[in-house]
């Protein structure tokens, strides 16, 4: 647990063959699988700037922790970029979730957290954002809020993972 963010939600992963990446995890028994071909945000800048970052996104739960396989589709600047091009494989960030976002950002900056990338989907209560610290170097912290829609939508995804027998694994969004 930790005293700034909570508890730890999401791990997630780049990956360079989204599909494949799912069926590793169904051979583990995590499922079912949502999947997202072209996430849609309404704003996103990486490093201060700009970008028109893209990706498809896989999401699914392992008990109350959600796996998230994010695989770019184009090489707009982002931090899964900066990952990917560095070599990166297996875990790209943790996640922790919110429905009092400002005020945690607030907190999050005050105490040297530097944001690295930032955006929002499906309006102002969709805002996250990426950490790096200077003392913990190689670590992202993703920081999103869950107050809105996006946090309904990962309450049905870990409801479907806790009553989920095998069939369709894998569903378009």
């Amino acid at each position: 647990m930790s005293s700034l963010f909570g508890k730890v939600s999401q791990i997630g992963y780049v990956v360079q063959d989204l599909e494949a990446a799912m069926q590793q995890w169904l051979a583990m028994g995590v499922g079912p699988w949502f999947h997202v071909e072209d996430v849609s945000m309404d704003q996103f800048r990486h490093r201060g700037q700009p970008s028109d970052a893209r990706f498809a996104v896989a999401i699914a739960n392992s008990g109350d922790i959600q796996i998230e396989l994010i695989k770019m589709t184009n090489d707009a600047p982002s931090s899964w970029r900066e990952f990917r091009d560095a070599g990166g494989k297996g875990i790209q960030h943790i996640a922790y979730w919110t429905r009092d976002y400002q005020s945690v950002l607030d907190r999050a900056v005050a105490q040297g957290l530097v944001i690295i990338q930032e955006g929002q989907i499906g309006g102002p209560t969709g805002r996250f954002c990426y950490f790096e610290s200077p003392d913990v170097p190689g670590t992202v912290v993703e920081l999103s809020d869950i107050s809105g829609p996006k946090g309904e939508m990962f309450e049905q995804i870990r409801q479907a993972a806790l009553t989920w027998d095998g069939q369709n694994p894998v569903r378009k969004v």
